[in-house]
């Protein structure tokens, strides 16, 4: 009879090999074989028992689970010509789940035996449990080019698009993918590297027409210099990664942990649980615990890894892709908090007490597994009394706890009053063939604002314990705003008629009065969007400013390290300061801190202005197929030669040329942000109530061309200066008497 392990045995082998802790795994690992089994059995209940271990299905650590993301090696085509492949890292019991691979226009042949990185869908078959879909293969990184075709007499050529590069790309015959002259297309680099002469390339995909909504996003990423292919190295790095195991930290899996996200997020990076807090030196309170991937084990300081996601400085969110700042193996499957899965990770644990503020908190290193992978709109469907299948067995012990504990810091919120505008969010629904379907208004749950002031107490949380532990960092810092812009603020306020204080240190409580004072009124929107364009733009840097906006003395990102470089330099510095590993903050990173804030500052703003001009092109081309028609909008911005209109349907912005509205001359004032009329005394300012008629709407810049028709429902004359006309030149007015009379208008500028 095989002798059997101690139980400390067992319980080392569990810690030391979290991935093959089914007693399969344990029986294996300790020759156990035959009758003996039942006595191994027995100890494990025993273990169960006395709580050093929890059962769940047949295994003691995670569900049989395959992550949305994983690497796969490739099967042989069975008789059918259907091509499998199974997981290369399966931590389920029984035999790993096979994997039907769906090959679509484009993808090389897969060789039997060839490591693969898939996404994968779970299906309901009786021969395979998933479908997969090829992202690239292990250790490959084919160079990709985006340019216009050119066809010529046998193939063509490949004219990039980027700014700077002049090498055109050969496609052989066969190669064309069936792309036709002038389209834009995406190709890779096929063949070796080629030492003289230009070099090949085979189209891989055809997005049409270059000002067609499906290239959007593309040329807004060539043309701001965003990078968007890994280099060879980094995909070779991603790939070599393993899953971190239990050694060096705590064991987490026991929390019921849930991550809560988009419906659409293709990966997890944060997750949360709540409960009430048993000392009874805290009656009321709560216990909050967040979760975060451990990007830092896996991106160590110095790496090809590291160098590109400081390059990047953070990920770049479009339509219809996102521009990652770390590869899918790390982006979407290690640092990624799947359900089911155990993952590596940063975990805070904030006390509050029953108003919400916090009392103490610490940070672990640990190994987790999330029980659930959730969207905002079922768990608020849930709380709101109809959870789903997947909802209503974690109602009572997960999802209530943390709404419980989110009302209790809803209160301390309150209380502190950070600046709370309401400006609707408007989402682009994208259609299959790329072009817009809708312009929709993202829905906004307290789902959402649970977890936002549930990672704003995190955040604050990292920065006060690297304060404590005198360890340097990224401050996410935002200044109150400059004097100039405030009294331009003022001023809005007042044409509007209400009132900004006056004469005394600015707190968010001044101007969330403001706000409160234009609720529900006409003015309501204008003061919102007034209020935030007066704010100053946060950024990072090593010495720490506050947060103003937030109403905060201290404030770190600490919640999003597969998306934000400077969030892995905060998990840096908490490895460091308690000494959990050599993985933390290296001499180079606290020697360039000020470098790297100034960089990551300006990547963030580099991908703002890139997903603007994208949103700006596909509202362009949404409206396109809808000049001559009229809309409702209101004026947002004044300009000595016109006027910008924001539509209330979609948000976008168009401009009025001034030479369209009217038959007189208009006098631009830039105090009043106003343009009035010479003969008429009438005055065109901001806010006002207007209908437009679209009269151009231009994809490939985003511009939309609007001729005025009423203003707060007065209907103006058509101008006699139409497309093609003279405009005339405005003459200055000069008498102090007319310029009197001149209302008092809101100033803004164009968003």
């Amino acid at each position: 009879m095989s002798k059997l392990p101690t139980k400390k045995a067992i319980l080392d082998w569990i810690s030391e090999n979290p991935t093959q802790t089914a007693k399969r795994d344990i029986a294996r690992a300790f020759g156990i074989r035959g009758a003996a089994r039942i006595d191994l059995k027995r100890i494990l209940k025993e273990l169960e028992a006395e709580g050093h271990l929890q059962k769940r299905k047949k295994t003691y650590r995670d569900a049989d689970k395959l992550p949305p993301v994983s690497v796969l090696r490739v099967e042989g085509p069975d008789a059918d010509g259907d091509l499998f492949a199974h997981p290369t890292e399966w931590t389920g019991e029984g035999a790993a789940p096979r994997v039907l691979m769906v090959a679509k226009d484009g993808d090389p042949a897969l060789a039997q035996g060839e490591r693969i990185l898939a996404r994968l869908t779970e299906v309901k078959d009786e021969h395979h449990a998933y479908e997969g879909r090829l992202i690239r293969r292990i250790g490959t990184n084919p160079q990709r080019i985006l340019g216009i075709f050119r066809k010529g007499s046998e193939g063509g050529r490949i004219v990039p698009i980027d700014k700077g590069v002049d090498k055109e790309w050969i496609v052989a015959p066969g190669a064309e993918d069936g792309a036709k002259d002038g389209e834009l297309v995406e190709a890779q680099r096929s063949g070796p590297k080629a030492r003289m002469g230009l070099p090949r390339a085979r189209i891989v995909a055809r997005l049409g027409d270059p000002t067609a909504p499906k290239a959007v996003s593309l040329i807004a990423i060539h043309q701001h210099g965003i990078p968007d292919a890994f280099p060879d190295r980094v995909i070779e790095e991603a790939d070599a990664q393993k899953p971190a195991g239990l050694k060096n930290r705590e064991d987490l899996r026991h929390l019921p942990l849930i991550t809560i996200d988009p419906a659409d997020a293709r990966d997890h990076d944060d997750a949360v649980y709540a409960h009430a807090d048993d000392n009874p030196k805290n009656p009321g309170g709560h216990v909050v615990w967040v979760a975060i991937a451990d990007v830092a084990h896996y991106v160590t300081p110095g790496s090809a890894l590291d160098n590109e996601a400081r390059k990047r400085g953070n990920s770049s969110y479009f339509p219809d892709r996102v521009v990652p700042m770390l590869p899918d193996r790390l982006s979407g499957d290690l640092c990624s908090l799947h359900e089911g899965v155990p993952r590596a990770c940063l975990a805070v644990r904030m006390v509050l007490d029953a108003q919400g503020n916090k009392k103490s908190h610490s940070f672990i290193r640990g190994l987790m597994q999330s029980h659930a992978s959730l969207n905002y709109a079922e768990v608020q469907a849930a709380q709101d009394g109809a959870p789903n299948e997947k909802c209503a067995p974690l109602m009572d012990d997960v999802i209530a706890p943390l709404y419980a504990a989110y009302r209790s810091a809803k209160l301390a919120r309150e209380a502190r009053q950070p600046l709370d505008l309401d400006l609707p969010e408007r989402k682009i629904v994208l259609g299959e063939d790329g072009k817009v379907a809708s312009i929709d208004f993202a829905d906004r749950f307290d789902a959402h604002k649970l977890i936002e002031e549930f990672m704003i107490l995190a955040n604050v949380s990292a920065a006060e314990e690297l304060m404590r532990l005198q360890r340097p960092l990224l401050f996410r810092v935002h200044e109150e705003p400059s004097p100039e812009k405030l009294e331009a603020l003022r001023e809005v306020a007042q044409a509007s008629g209400f009132t900004l204080a006056k004469g005394q240190v600015l707190q968010t409580r001044h101007l969330n009065s403001l706000l409160a004072q234009a609720e529900g009124s006409e003015f309501d929107e204008l003061i919102n969007i007034s209020t935030l364009r007066s704010m100053t733009q946060a950024y990072y840097f090593p010495e720490n400013f506050g947060h103003f906006g937030l109403s905060l003395r201290s404030y770190a990102h600490f919640t999003s390290p597969i998306r934000r470089y400077s969030d892995l330099i905060v998990h840096r510095a908490l490895v460091s300061g308690h000494g959990w590993g050599d993985d933390g903050l290296s001499p180079q990173d606290i020697a360039g801190l000020e470098d790297t804030a100034k960089h990551i500052s300006e990547t963030e703003r580099r991908s703002m202005l890139a997903e603007r001009d994208t949103t700006d092109r596909y509202l362009a081309a949404y409206l396109s197929e809808r000049v001559g028609g009229e809309f409702t909008g209101r004026v947002s911005g004044i300009a000595r030669f016109g006027l910008f209109v924001k539509l209330d349907d979609s948000g976008a912005d168009g401009l009025v040329p001034l030479s369209t509205v009217g038959n007189e001359y208009f006098n631009y004032n830039a105090d009043d942000q106003t343009l009035t009329g010479e003969r008429s005394n009438f005055t065109l300012g901001l806010g006002q109530r207007v209908v437009v008629r679209l009269t151009e709407a231009i994809p490939t810049t985003g511009g939309l061309a609007l001729e005025l028709l009423e203003v707060e429902g007065r209907k103006l004359p058509r101008s006699s200066a139409r497309k093609g006309g003279k405009s005339g030149r405005r003459k200055p007015m000069t008498s102090a008497k007319h310029k009197s009379k001149i209302k008092k208008k809101v100033k803004r500028s164009r968003r």
